[in-house]
């Protein structure tokens, strides 16, 4: 029944079926976590209150990772498909403006270009949000598993421990209704509905800085200018650095940061024209305006990811500077993590404590992602005395050579972060099986695969390398996986039918091969839904039921 003009109820609207999952936040992670669900044959509904267009664009990187879990679903060839210049050189480039002094380059390729990493199927991308968000969304509504809800505003919840009942209003005729969910999952951003009445405290540093990003349209700048094709261009000034331009197309579409607009975001933004003009450095460079936006820097990570049946993922769960690209990637991995539990749950073959490891895995990658942004940030703010910089002068060349070395060397580590995206692992997570091995470094440039328990499943080509398009990862996600390497002797038919009795899905899949055996270091390696090894042994482990009992939360 319609509501009155204030949007109360007048009763009860229709409920939604119990086994299907409610999604509050219709941005990146909030569509990806439905995809995965319907990946896995579980509905949802996502709540969006917007109409779901993009006015600024707030992400561009696509890590390795997140494009593996994209390939999982199945869309990872439709991000390479979205809009960005496959030829356009993607190195970082520093100076007082485009038009004025050169300072630095950390040279990087091209998409075309970008060499293959020997420990992935996939290479980092560069979709910008603006294509990213009609990607999904098509993804989405081509799916009969998801029902997305648009300009509909998530107003409260109530938790009676058996179910979650979601209370929503249509904002453009302010009619509410109701949803019955088995869980209720808070996608909705930094300034999160669902963990505000959570009561969650978010930790951390609330105000690293004030940035403004704007938006705005160029082809010149991709062409008729001095300093090359960049991915990013940086601005130093005699202060230091103070923003820094994106390319979001590769043609035309671009993004500034001003940041350190403390106090002053309000007049960045009614004066943003100047401020595209400032970091061009010259009136021959023609440009039209988008939009601007103000928003707060920040390093802050939720007190725990989820009370009683309600969970939070990406945004809503913790925020970090956009430095290095690990915001929207580490809500990914949130993702990824999440939907095979709550999959298992709602199935039935998921134990009563799965659910709980979700935030003791999830949360310490989320604070070790955000020290890292914290500290590629910290890094670009590092060269500070930059005095006689703008000095037409062989000074002020000299100066500009100092500089331009500095702050290469402060900010090369930003782009290679390779461990960071691969390199994490689930340390003391309730639903491994450990093996007494000692926990490597984690480099966070450098990446070393390993079937340690805890750890993502290492890729190698099968059927006869990349061009065969078949990897190990391909082998994982519906279920478990057991692989058999090697010529492994022993039956493991007590372990499958174990399995089978507990409704487990399960394949076990033999690859003979030395090479998987050495890389594996086990000829048993069971790996999760969502491609991290659960347990690797020597032998078919004697106690099949205990093992189960562990890796699904029982």
């Amino acid at each position: 029944m319609p509501s009155d003009e204030k949007g109360e109820e007048q009763e009860p609207m229709a409920l939604s079926g119990n086994e299907n999952i409610v999604i509050i936040g219709g941005g990146p992670i909030g569509m990806t976590l439905a995809l995965d669900l319907a990946y896995r044959g579980v509905s949802s509904t996502i709540i969006e209150k917007t109409d779901g267009r993009i006015e600024t664009p707030k992400l561009g990187l696509i890590s390795v990772r997140t494009m593996e879990i994209f390939r999982r679903l199945g869309i990872s060839n439709y991000v390479k498909d979205t809009k960005f210049k496959r030829d356009y050189g993607l190195s970082m480039v520093y100076c007082t403006s485009i038009a004025t002094h050169f300072l630095g380059k950390i040279p990087y390729p091209s998409l075309e270009d970008e060499p293959s990493y020997p420990g992935s199927p996939e290479t980092k991308w560069r979709c910008s949000q603006i294509f990213l968000n009609p990607m999904l969304e098509e993804r989405v509504e081509a799916c009969p598993q998801i029902d997305y809800q648009r300009m509909t505003q998530f107003e409260r919840f109530e938790d009676d421990g058996d179910e979650v009942i979601v209370h929503v209003r249509n904002v453009e005729n302010n009619i509410t209704s109701k949803l019955r969910t088995p869980y209720l999952i808070g996608c909705d951003g930094a300034g999160s509905r669902v963990r505000k009445q959570l009561e969650i405290e978010m930790l951390g540093e609330g105000a690293l800085d004030h940035s403004v990003a704007i938006f705005f349209r160029s082809a010149a700048l991709a062409s008729e200018q001095k300093m090359g094709e960049a991915e990013r261009y940086f601005f130093v000034d005699d202060k230091g650095w103070w923003g820094n331009i994106s390319a979001m197309d590769g043609y035309e579409l671009w993004r500034l940061t001003v940041s350190g607009a403390d106090g002053k975001s309000e007049s960045v933004v009614e004066n943003a024209a100047s401020w595209v003009r400032r970091a061009l450095g010259s009136d021959d460079l023609s440009f039209e305006l988008i939009s601007a936006l103000p928003w707060r820097r920040s390093q802050l990570t939720a007190s725990e990811f989820s009370k009683g049946r309600v969970f939070l993922a990406g945004d809503s769960a913790h925020t970090m500077s956009p430095t290095g690209g690990l915001g929207m990637n580490t809500g990914m991995g949130d993702v990824n993590n999440l939907a095979w539990k709550l999959t298992a749950c709602v199935q039935g073959w998921g134990g009563e404590n799965l659910l709980n490891s979700y935030s003791i895995e999830r949360r310490p990658i989320a604070d070790r992602n955000a020290s890292v942004s914290t500290q590629n940030f910290n890094q670009l703010k590092s060269v500070v005395d930059c005095t006689g910089i703008l000095d037409e002068t062989p000074e002020g060349e000299g100066v500009r050579q100092k500089i331009g070395t500095k702050i290469t060397e402060a900010t090369k580590t930003e782009w290679e972060t390779m461990g960071v995206h691969l390199g994490y692992r689930y340390e003391a997570s309730p639903i491994l099986a450990a093996d007494g091995t000692d926990e490597p470094y984690d480099d966070h440039r450098y990446y070393v695969q390993t079937a340690r328990p805890g750890h993502r499943a290492p890729h190698a080509w099968l059927g006869g390398g990349p061009a065969n398009g078949l990897s190990t990862l391909d082998l994982f996600g519906p279920g478990f996986v057991l692989l058999r390497l090697g010529k492994f002797p022993q039956s493991c038919d007590t372990f499958e039918r174990t399995a089978r009795k507990r409704n487990i899905p399960l394949r076990v899949i033999d690859l003979d091969r030395a090479d998987l055996l050495e890389l594996y270091e086990a000829p048993l390696v069971l790996v999760r839904p969502d491609g991290h090894v659960a347990w690797r042994g020597q032998t078919v482990p004697e106690d099949a039921e205990q093992l189960w009992d562990t890796v699904t939360g029982a």
